[in-house]
């Protein structure tokens, strides 16, 4: 069914009174291998261990958000989560005409009325820790960055990458790149695997990509050329054994799963609530896949860093709230 029938049948079908029925809007695929695939993740475990349904919408385009946000409120979603920073200004809109509707945002900065919250993560503090195994295992010290579209918290997982890469090297280099101009930038895995390609023939050996269904091309591309790879949202360490040199993980299965959470038990807040290491939000992933690729030292090292990240002794600069974060 297209995302137009989808809207309408939300529209047309009766309300059936339920006082807690959650609703997801996402921009991807539920089966992305990262972001989207982690918020259904979360989803998925709520629902079995509470017996709630929940109503699902992908759509594909900015012009679908504001009327895909209506038709979950008027289907009878409470909350509605909307799984993309790009859906704010629609958020903001519609939350305004349905003043009983409980609106959440994953994964954004920005919330607005007494009906809605935001929940962003410290991207940058799990980056810093991948940026530290790249510096370490980097052989040519040129390492790289793959971003999806020009976006400030895109900007936040290559800034923490550098920091940490830094922090193990001073003079690391750090090619970086995004994907487009637009949101189909997250899903080309061609484009990833061209920009891939581009960096490696520069001195890349290991390449970190933030950039949904792109960075699958670039991990795709590390595999094929024999280089490093560090994949994103989900532990993607599995995906290409011996390739992936870890993951930096961002828990929206425990985010969309917290969110629900709070709604049923009565914490829910509106505002903005951050989510970084300290909470279990952001990480590096090391297991089976990619145990041989990281020595006691750097696990050690890395372990150390991320207990003084979360204890206060080393602060990761955030892109979106300082312009002296390195971006090079």
């Amino acid at each position: 069914m297209g995302v137009a029938a989808l809207c309408m049948a939300l529209m047309v079908a009766p309300v059936q009174g339920a006082s807690f029925l959650p609703g997801l809007i996402t921009m991807g695929n539920k089966h992305d291998k990262g972001f989207y695939e982690m918020a259904y993740i979360g989803a998925e475990r709520f629902k079995k261990e509470f017996g709630t349904p929940y109503l699902e919408i992908q759509v594909v385009n900015t012009a679908q958000y504001g009327q895909t946000l209506r038709a979950m409120a008027r289907r009878g979603a409470n909350p509605v989560l909307a799984m993309a920073p790009a859906m704010a200004p629609a958020v903001a809109n519609v939350a305004r005409e349905f003043p009983k509707v409980q609106f959440i945002l994953i994964d954004a900065n920005d919330a607005s009325g007494p009906n809605v919250s935001s929940l962003r993560f410290r991207e940058q503090e799990g980056s810093f820790l991948v940026g530290m195994a790249a510096a370490m295992k980097s052989r040519t010290h040129v390492i790289g960055f793959i971003g999806g579209m020009e976006l400030p918290q895109i900007r936040a997982f290559g800034c923490g990458y550098v920091q940490g890469a830094r922090y193990i090297d001073p003079k690391v280099r750090v090619a970086q790149n995004m994907a487009g101009a637009t949101e189909k930038a997250f899903f080309d895995p061609v484009r990833g695997a061209e920009l891939a390609r581009s960096q490696f023939a520069r001195g890349v050996d290991v390449v970190f990509s933030a950039a949904s269904m792109t960075s699958l091309g670039v991990l795709q591309q590390a595999k094929q050329s024999g280089k490093l790879a560090i994949g994103v949202d989900s532990n993607q360490n599995g995906l290409y054994p011996g390739t992936m040199l870890t993951s930096m993980v961002k828990r929206m299965d425990n985010a969309v799963y917290g969110a629900l959470l709070a709604m049923k038990d009565g914490s829910w807040k509106p505002g903005v609530k951050s989510l970084g290491l300290k909470e279990g939000a952001v990480d590096w992933a090391m297991d089976e896949h990619n145990r041989a690729l990281i020595t006691p030292g750097m696990e050690q090292r890395i372990k150390q860093a991320r207990a003084d990240i979360i204890a206060g002794k080393i602060r990761v600069t955030d892109f979106r709230t300082d312009n002296s974060c390195p971006v090079k």
